[in-house]
């Protein structure tokens, strides 16, 4: 992995798209020898960039007026073709329409290709009551933009399925655009009081797995459970299509 830059984008709020941002982050820490730059676009919920180890740069969009400046977005994309290294970018729902409408006015997806730059979208469809809701920014995200997609099945908001019971991935909507996706990862709903309660633990201390590791604040189950977690994910990570 070389020189690669992946957007995490999805129109809705609190669908997980922070934690695919780490998740990811600390997944492509591990595969080049130049430093990971990462950058967070959330005006409102900047929790990427409170991840230390991750040195996550913040980009201010926001006039004093509590306004949305998409030309700040140049400041981002100067950082991204100026420097070699993979890249993530965790966007939240303020800046989701003005940093995709940006990014498709100025040609920005192709800039970045014509500059040697792979460039992949991370889009999440969360289940149960979200599904609806990120199905259709699935389906506008791979209409608008001809960009390799991973898709993320976040399973913490309940099954993929629709209410009369078919799987998301085995949908229509899925098949019209699946051509667009070169890999899935599954956000595993897993038992609550232990899998659970320890990736919140570890979210709200803002760590990595492997600070985690060499935490005293985690004890050996916790550990263990959080191990097992970013090893069935980094699997999985390993077998998209990049």
């Amino acid at each position: 992995m070389h020189n690669t830059v992946h957007f995490i984008l999805q129109g809705k709020g609190g669908i997980g798209k922070t934690l695919v941002s780490t998740i990811l982050a600390q997944w492509l820490a591990g595969k080049d020898e130049r430093p990971l730059r990462c950058y967070d676009t959330d005006q409102e919920n900047a929790t990427f960039s409170r991840y230390k180890a991750m040195d996550v740069k913040h980009v201010p969009v926001m006039t004093d007026a509590r306004n949305i400046d998409p030309k700040r977005f140049d400041a981002l994309m100067i950082d991204l073709l100026e420097e070699e290294g993979n890249c993530v970018i965790d966007n939240g729902a303020n800046t989701f329409s003005p940093l995709m409408g940006y990014l498709l006015e100025n040609d920005c997806f192709d800039l970045l290709k014509e500059s040697g730059r792979k460039v992949y979208i991370h889009t999440i469809v969360g289940g149960g009551d979200t599904l609806h809701d990120t199905a259709m920014g699935f389906v506008s995200t791979a209409k608008s933009t001809s960009v390799p997609l991973v898709l993320w099945e976040n399973e913490h908001f309940g099954p993929l399925q629709s209410a009369t019971g078919k799987v998301f991935t085995e949908s229509q909507t899925y098949a019209d655009n699946a051509a667009r996706v070169c890999g899935r990862v599954v956000l595993s709903q897993r038992n609550a009081d232990t899998f659970g309660a320890d990736i919140k633990k570890m979210n709200i201390a803002r760590l990595t797995a492997n600070e985690v590791r060499e935490s005293d604040k985690f004890n050996v189950m916790e550990k263990q459970r959080i191990k097992v977690v970013f090893r069935d994910l980094f699997e999985q990570l390993d077998n998209v299509q990049w």
